[in-house]
């Protein structure tokens, strides 16, 4: 079942319904939904993001799992959290010899931040995506999101609210 859509009725009497979708109206008087008002994020200098869109995007990264794009509206640049891909991190930190006791330590380390930001940076830009919306900074997670972790639905769809709560403290760090 949908939630049905708040009504309005303006000053000349047409009714609006607020769906809380962005659309275009085409030639032939059909509209499509292109977009989700709650996706879309204006930074600091007035350019848009839409977070859906950088995220498909950047999860053509091997190294990524799962990604959470977020933009502050005072700030002139977005950010990520990136729920790393283990095996293929493995297989790049044997690769290239790096020392870690855990995979947690491992997440922190300076060199995997940027190897994981420069595959992310190089799917926007094979993408074509705006220099504003490539994630100027990223926390690398160690642990997966999963539907018992509640940071994903069973649809594996974002709870951008509950993950942006969860990780409040890294993504103002992030910010810093």
């Amino acid at each position: 079942m949908f939630p049905l859509p708040v009504q309005k009725v303006d000053e000349r009497g047409v009714r609006w319904f607020y769906t809380g979708d962005i659309g275009r109206f085409h030639l032939d008087g059909c509209l499509e939904i292109i977009d989700r008002k709650k996706d879309i994020v204006k930074l600091q200098h007035g350019e848009y993001v839409s977070l859906g869109k950088v995220e498909a995007a950047l999860l053509g990264s091997p190294f990524v799992d799962n990604i959470m794009v977020h933009a502050d509206p005072f700030h002139s640049y977005c950010v990520a959290l990136v729920a790393v891909h283990h095996p293929k991190l493995e297989d790049w930190v044997s690769k290239h010899g790096i020392a870690y006791s855990d995979f947690s330590e491992l997440c922190s380390k300076d060199e995997t931040v940027k190897e994981v930001h420069a595959s992310l940076v190089k799917e926007a830009k094979k993408a074509r995506l705006e220099k504003f919306e490539i994630p100027a900074k990223i926390k690398v997670l160690s642990d997966p999101w999963t539907p018992e972790t509640g940071l994903v639905t069973a649809a594996l769809k974002l709870k951008r609210d509950i993950i942006r709560k969860t990780f409040q403290e890294d993504l103002a760090k992030l910010y810093a």
